[in-house]
């Protein structure tokens, strides 16, 4: 596990990312496809199209998912995706009637997607610390 885990953990990530990013690129076949859009033209303060911000969130999905697999530019591939997450945790806040049933006691189908995000974002930690050839010491 400890030879392996890493890699597994960085391809298996890779392949979500590109999964859920090449869905994005055709409209309405994502079901966060609305509420990521919307999100992302709210934080682009809507000077870009949700067309546009669609093909933006796909190809940068499928980027890091590449990134993940290849290994090349890892740390860039993190940074990438830490934004990402970061970004893509905000309709918890910006969106509350979209993703709470009851706030904060309740998600909803799409509140319960973004929150397993968080497990993504401790996945990319995890990854981060061995950027530079270290080893995950247990605690």
């Amino acid at each position: 596990m400890g030879r392996n885990g890493i890699r597994i953990l960085r391809y298996s990530l890779g392949i979500i990312f590109i999964w859920f990013g090449t869905i994005k690129f055709i409209p309405g076949l994502s079901p966060i496809d609305d509420l990521a859009t919307r999100t992302f033209a709210l934080l682009t303060f809507h000077t870009l199209s949700i067309a546009t911000c669609r093909i933006i969130l796909a190809a940068w999905e499928v980027a890091i998912g590449l990134g993940l697999i290849s290994g090349i530019w890892l740390r860039v591939t993190l940074a990438l995706m830490v934004m990402q997450l970061l970004g893509a945790m905000t309709p918890l806040v910006l969106f509350p009637g979209d993703t709470w049933k009851i706030v904060p006691v309740v998600l909803t189908i799409d509140g319960q997607y973004i929150v397993k995000d968080v497990v993504l974002l401790a996945a990319a930690i995890v990854i981060g610390a061995t950027v530079r050839g270290k080893k995950v010491e247990p605690s």
